[in-house]
């Protein structure tokens, strides 16, 4: 190598200096500007008059650099030269070079800033762990005015919603999505956004996790090559949060976690020992998908129940004031909620006594759940002018099974994703219900097979054909829906690079299904799962069935925040056996006394069920056939083809 000259080593210590930050360039500018002032001053010095001492001639210098208004007071062609060439290296070092560092100075701190790299120095808030396509439903759902996470704020003594989201980018582009979602909007300049991941333990403290409630979204999906899951980095911050609040000696925060694959629970479990409620997004979605194609129907059901729409949901409340009193005496006091039973308290758990005899007496500690449109509908203490009548529903009257029961339900399954093999799973719960599955994928059947045969010893319970190919050409798919399904599903794949290029392939695909089956004489069921919750008003309700699950796991996320008892209603709602939701034949119910939905409730009771409303045969103007807590005096103007809504306890038989 050759050795250094003198310019190359003046090079490299200015360059060394530079790269320091705007500090050490602004001292090196300076350093400039008084070397040229001082240059300056020693070349116009033999000029000026006898008695100006060489400090001053420096500072005359140093004003025709920095100022040029002084350039017409000059006298003599050798000071107006020297003048002159101060006054033009001024204009590049001073003005040039020093404006130019204080405005990247200015741009680097902007952006730092804007980069959201500052811990929040608030407490009582909620944290929102990821940014993918859940977190906007999440958003929208916790800023719900109506809402149970406003109820928990308003009791933490917390004046406004404060939510802080920790994102793996915070940019302008993020900030203004958040603000052009409809139910965000002008709540988004509350939102606070926070760069960093849940694999960094300073990204943590910096969103101040210890004070808050924390919901956990997976980052990444667990589709491709990648080796680090959005399951790893969650069980990775619940190993972060529970090491930091032990160093700390405080009590480790409430978690409500999102995991993509439920057999990593006990891990989750055995990483964070504080107060935590798990939701497995596979055993969430597949259960929902294997209800809605046992019970055509539900997918609406679930839309209004389990989203931030206007509509019924389920509350839990606090029985106070009613403690005593029988389940049916509480109801008659609730004209416009439907009580659906109680959760009990059992130690540190909770058993959950869903369709419960109206006779059980509401005892101390125990928490009413209640299907409402508004929280203050499911008081369960108001002050009502008229009570209704008392219902009699008895206990353990198990209904006839499913007309379905006897035969095999025949499911024809479009596409891939990793929750496919949960289904399969989910499917062989419902003994004695019999299936017979035939996926068609562009995944190769060998992997196929393996990835359901790897998730549990139950999926060869149900028979399962596979076949490879793309669905969206018509000449492979017309012969294979000739075989007369009961159930069609598309689901969204995640094998593509978006979700809403899944979406637009899920689409595509159903409306390539629908022509096909045009003039069919047995049509069956449609259903369309999709990953992007923009896309739902492009679905056509009247013609198929819609699930959108990062719409749903936002909604339970968000209540389940408020209320962690809420997690084991959903279980046992939508899981095989015990308290089930069902859509009944009115051919079901002795109907010739029944005029209003008071009179069915009473039908209902006497049968040992819960009625919830009515699923009518024809859609309304908007395309919604479901009727939901209709108001009890109002005439149900039933036709035929319409169905009862009922909850019911289906006798559990073990797979």
């Amino acid at each position: 190598m050759l050795p250094f000259t003198l310019v190359g080593r003046l090079r490299y210590i200015l360059e060394r200096q530079l790269v320091k930050g705007a500090h050490y360039q602004l001292m090196v500018v300076a350093i400039f500007i008084g070397l040229i002032s001082l240059i300056g001053g020693w070349l116009a010095w033999p000029s000026a008059a006898a008695d100006m001492p060489l400090a001053d001639s420096v500072w005359w210098a140093f004003l025709r650099l920095t100022d040029p208004g002084y350039l017409g007071d000059d006298q003599g062609t050798w000071r107006r030269i020297v003048s002159t060439a101060l006054t033009i290296m001024g204009y590049v070092v001073f003005m040039g070079t020093l404006v130019a560092i204080m405005t990247r100075w200015l741009i680097s701190s902007m952006a730092t800033l804007e980069q959201g790299l500052t811990p929040v120095t608030i407490r009582n808030h909620v944290v929102i762990l990821g940014w993918t396509n859940r977190t906007i439903p999440l958003i929208r759902e916790i800023l719900d005015t109506a809402g149970g996470i406003q109820r928990l704020l308003l009791a933490r003594e917390t004046k406004r919603v404060r939510l802080v989201i920790l994102a793996d980018e915070v940019n302008t582009k993020r900030m203004q999505e958040m603000r052009d979602e409809p139910g965000i909007g002008r709540h988004g300049k509350h939102i606070i956004l926070r760069s960093g991941t849940a694999l960094q333990p300073e990204a943590l403290h910096r969103v101040a996790c210890m004070q808050a409630t924390v919901v956990m979204i997976p980052g990444r999906s667990q589709g491709g090559t990648d080796l680090v899951t959005g399951d790893m980095e969650t069980i990775k911050a619940l190993l972060t949060l529970q090491a930091h609040a032990h160093l700390t000696r405080q009590p480790p925060p409430y978690v409500v976690a999102e995991i993509e694959d439920v057999r990593k629970v006990k891990i989750m479990r055995r990483a964070y020992k504080g107060p935590m409620e798990i939701l497995a997004s596979d055993a969430i979605v597949s259960r929902l998908m294997a209800q809605s194609i046992i019970h055509p129907g539900l997918p609406e059901f679930f839309a209004e129940v389990m989203s931030v729409h206007d509509g019924n949901e389920f509350y839990v409340r606090s029985s106070d004031g009613c403690q005593g009193a029988s389940l049916a005496e509480v109801a008659a006091t609730c004209p416009a909620a439907i009580v659906c039973g109680i959760m009990r308290p059992e130690g540190e758990q909770w058993r959950s006594m869903l369709n419960a005899p109206s006779s059980e007496i509401v005892g101390p500690g125990d928490k009413l759940v209640m299907l409402a449109r508004q929280y203050a509908d499911a008081d369960p203490v108001q002050k009502t002018i008229e009570k209704l009548r008392l219902l009699d529903r008895p206990a353990e009257v198990f209904p006839p099974r499913n007309a379905t029961a006897g035969r095999d339900l025949k499911v024809l399954i479009l596409g891939w994703n990793n929750r496919l093999p949960a289904l399969i799973d989910e499917l062989a719960s419902y003994s004695p219900q019999r299936f017979q599955v035939q996926v068609l994928s562009t995944l190769d059947t060998a992997l196929q097979r393996a990835a359901i045969a790897r998730y549990s010893e139950r999926t060869s319970q149900v028979t399962c054909e596979h076949m490879q190919g793309d669905f969206m050409l018509e000449g492979l798919l017309k012969p294979v829906l000739e075989r007369g399904w009961d159930s069609i599903l598309l689901i969204s794949s995640d094998l593509l690079a978006s979700g809403e290029e899944a979406d637009a392939r899920a689409m595509v695909g159903y409306m390539v299904v629908d022509e096909l089956l045009k003039g069919a004489s047995k049509r069956p069921q449609l259903l369309l799962e999709l990953s992007d919750p923009s896309n739902e008003a492009l679905v056509v309700r009247n013609r198929g069935e819609c699930i959108i699950s990062p719409m749903i796991l936002s909604h339970l996320m968000a209540q389940i925040a408020q209320r962690r008892e809420l997690s084991l209603v959903i279980e046992d709602l939508f899981t095989a056996g015990g308290p089930e939701i069902l859509y009944r034949s009115q051919a079901d119910y002795p109907m010739h006394s029944v005029n209003n939905f008071a009179d069915l409730e009473a039908v209902a009771a006497l049968n040992g069920e819960t009625a919830l409303g009515v699923y009518r045969h024809d859609p309304d103007d908007d395309g919604r056939r479901l009727q939901l807590n209709p108001s009890r005096n109002i005439p149900l103007k039933l036709k035929p083809g319409d169905q009862l809504v009922i909850l019911t306890t289906v006798e559990a038989v073990q797979a």
